[in-house]
């Protein structure tokens, strides 16, 4: 193909080209050895994509108010697809978040990512920043009702019929993963980090899971008095979604203001 150009054209085709694959290659060198080397952490006036990452089970659908809300903010968002619908070890879906950083990192030439996790997906979130080199690649870290020190919930599945599927029993209150992952400082640094729960949340029991000592804990009835958000209805209220500009712009996270409206918030059974 390149033998038909005029000699001209033809070396600037392969210019191009050389350009093109050191960029490349470049991006791809700058993750490797920031990963390899645990070298910096990332710069908080910049912020890159957002990476979202659903809970057990992997209901994508119940990560679409986030996105929206990102789009209408003019960030752009990649979701987390993990393997076993969401309830394999969430110690493998950690590393394969990771992977997905990576591919984010390298394809956007940004320098750095926020995660926003729901519900199971902010264990996983942590699990990545404390375990596989996430406190160099992270921005912010938001969670949304996540289980951080277990759910008696998950406790209680597994009494009632003596197992559950692996990351059941390791969102169990007292289960190893949850102990190993409190043990120590519960927000490395290099993130900044923020939670959101609702004391209306049956699924995370009790609430007070849902936080992390070192982080902006918003309690959505401190802001929004009176609304009864369930576990479920976490992703679409007011309150996360208005956490989302306060969290994750480029000022120190802060509480954020929401326009609260009625005082219900639908069921999750």
């Amino acid at each position: 193909m390149l033998e038909s150009l005029a000699p001209a054209r033809r070396r600037l085709v392969i210019a191009v080209a050389g350009v093109v694959v050191l960029a490349v290659v470049v991006a791809v060198a700058v993750v490797v050895v920031r990963r390899m080397t645990g070298g910096g952490v990332a710069d908080q006036a910049t912020p890159g994509p957002v990476v979202l990452v659903p809970g057990y089970g992997a209901d994508l659908a119940a990560l679409d108010p986030l996105a929206r809300t990102l789009v209408q903010q003019g960030r752009t968002s990649v979701v987390f697809r993990p393997a076993d619908d969401g309830t394999g070890d969430l110690r493998a879906e950690a590393r394969a978040l990771g992977r997905l950083v990576d591919r984010t990192l390298t394809s956007s030439h940004a320098e750095s990512v926020d995660l926003v996790g729901y519900s199971a997906g902010g264990v996983v979130a942590r699990l990545y920043v404390r375990d596989d080199g996430g406190r160099h690649t992270v921005r912010r870290v938001l969670t949304i009702g996540s289980p951080h020190h277990g759910t008696d919930v998950a406790q209680l599945a597994e009494d009632v019929a003596g197992s559950c599927p692996t990351a059941c029993e390791q969102l169990a209150t007292g289960s190893d993963l949850i102990q190993r992952l409190d043990a120590g400082d519960e927000t490395p640094t290099g993130p900044r980090w923020v939670t959101v729960r609702s004391s209306s949340d049956r699924t995370v029991v009790p609430t007070d899971s849902a936080e992390l000592a070192g982080a902006l804990n918003v309690l959505v009835q401190e802001v929004c008095p009176g609304r009864t958000t369930s576990h479920g209805a976490l992703p679409g209220d007011p309150v996360v979604l208005a956490t989302l500009r306060s969290a994750l712009g480029r000022a120190v996270p802060s509480r954020p203001r929401a326009a609260c409206g009625g005082l219900s918030g639908s069921a999750d059974g």
